[in-house]
């Protein structure tokens, strides 16, 4: 079992900027891949941005130049929010994929306002 805890969103301009942190409850180093997934109201969830363990990286073309996914230490992977725009504004979650089974957060909001 991999216990997932987001943090970072928050109410944001447009233009502005946001990191978001996802602590995992084993290294990172233990999961396949890590990634960042949003839901906005009314709408499916859809991948904002994966991180493999090779470092792989894959962006939705809506946030390609915008956000940048990393793994920053054993536990911890950000996703950094850049040029924010009002579509951006949905529960965004963390995701950890352990062999087959994934695993997510709990979500973090981002709004932003126009």
């Amino acid at each position: 079992q991999v216990q997932l805890v987001e943090s970072g969103g928050g109410l944001v301009q447009a233009g502005g900027s946001l990191r978001l942190s996802c602590v995992a409850s084993i290294s990172i180093f233990s999961i396949n891949a890590m990634g960042w997934y949003r839901q906005a109201p009314g709408k499916q969830r859809e991948l904002v941005a994966v991180v493999t363990s090779g470092l792989g990286t894959t962006y939705a073309d809506s946030v390609k130049g915008r956000f940048t996914i990393s793994r920053d230490n054993r536990y911890t992977v950000t996703l950094q929010m850049n040029s924010l725009k009002p579509e951006d504004t949905a529960v965004y979650y963390c995701s950890a994929k352990v062999n087959v089974v994934d695993y997510w957060g709990r979500g973090t909001l981002v709004t932003v306002s126009s």
